[in-house]
C-alpha cells in the first residue's frame, strides 16, 4: 500500500518544479504530470489517486499565492516604504486570491492525473 501524504507531496514538488521552469501552460502540464504520480505513489483505487493528485494541485495553488504576496509586498517596501508595503501587500493579496482561484483549475487537472495513476498502479 502506498501512502497519500508522500504521493501528494511528490506530486507538488513536481508541479511547483514544473510550473516554475514554464510559467503559464507549463503549471497546467506539470499539475497533471505530478497527478500522475501521486497518483502512481499512493497506489490503490482510482479514488486515493484522485484525493492525492488534487492535494498536489492545491498545495500548489496555495503556495503560490504566499510567494505572491510576500513578493508584492518585498518590492512596495524596497521601492517605496512603509506605505509602498502596505499598497504591495494589498495587491499581493489580491494577486493570491486570483492565482487560488486559478489553482482549482490546477487541482481539477491533478486529480484527473491522480486518477489516471491510480488505474495505472492498480
Amino acid at each position: 500500500m502506498g501512502s497519500l501524504w508522500l504521493g501528494a507531496f511528490v506530486g507538488f514538488l513536481l508541479t511547483l518544479a514544473l510550473g516554475w521552469s514554464f510559467p503559464g501552460l507549463g503549471h497546467l502540464i506539470g499539475g497533471f504530470i505530478g497527478g500522475v504520480v501521486a497518483g502512481l505513489i499512493a497506489r490503490g483505487r482510482m479514488g486515493k489517486g484522485a484525493l492525492a493528485g488534487f492535494l498536489a494541485g492545491i498545495f500548489g495553488g496555495m503556495v503560490i499565492a504566499i510567494f505572491a504576496l510576500i513578493g508584492f509586498a518585498l518590492v512596495g517596501v524596497t521601492t517605496g516604504g512603509i506605505m509602498g508595503g502596505l499598497f504591495g501587500g494589498i495587491a499581493g493579496i489580491t494577486v493570491g486570491v486570483i492565482a487560488i482561484m486559478l489553482a482549482l483549475f490546477g487541482a481539477m487537472v491533478s486529480t484527473i492525473g491522480g486518477v489516471m495513476g491510480g488505474l495505472l498502479a492498480r
